[in-house]
């Protein structure tokens, strides 16, 4: 499931990634799971924030590596991995809806060729998300956009045209 507003697709991480990652994650450590007791952390197997009590994950992901491993593309040096939060067992996706998740904060945004290769970044302010992807995608060269926290600079979806 994916949350699709005008014509980009926010994606959440895969489910065959997400059943990887719950045992071995993209740094070669396994899962370790616990349980969430004050809730709030961005989920990237759903697309929302964790809500307490809830068991989750804190696993390493590559992002780009997995999409060029299911593209052919060579990412090179702008492959990188970084920690996601996930649900420890299975999650139901994201709710459907039409508003782009974790929209509420402001964000960055990286800009990627068919290739794998970076085009580009921007800081995107609270709300802004839309109109960030509008102007990446005016852009034939840009095949995916990456959102990422401001804070940590942790991966948070991939978007691609819808």
């Amino acid at each position: 499931m994916t949350f699709t507003t005008h014509t980009y697709t926010a994606r959440p991480v895969e489910p065959g990634a997400l059943q990887e990652l719950r045992v071995t994650d993209d740094a070669g450590r396994p899962a370790e799971p616990f349980t969430d007791h004050e809730g709030g952390d961005p989920l990237r197997c759903c697309l929302r924030r964790s809500e307490p009590g809830e068991r989750l994950a804190l696993v390493s992901y590559a992002p780009l590596r997995r999409w060029a491993a299911g593209t052919g593309a060579d990412p090179g040096p702008y492959d990188e991995q970084g920690p996601v939060f996930v649900h420890a067992g299975p999650c139901p996706g994201p709710a459907a809806g039409d508003t782009l998740p974790f929209a509420d904060d402001h964000r960055t945004v990286r800009r990627y060729s068919a290739a794998g290769r970076i085009l580009g970044g921007a800081l995107v302010p609270a709300g802004g998300l839309a109109e960030a992807f509008r102007k990446a995608f005016d852009d034939p060269a840009v095949a995916l956009v990456h959102v990422r926290a401001v804070e940590y600079g942790c991966f948070l979806y991939e978007v691609r045209r819808g």
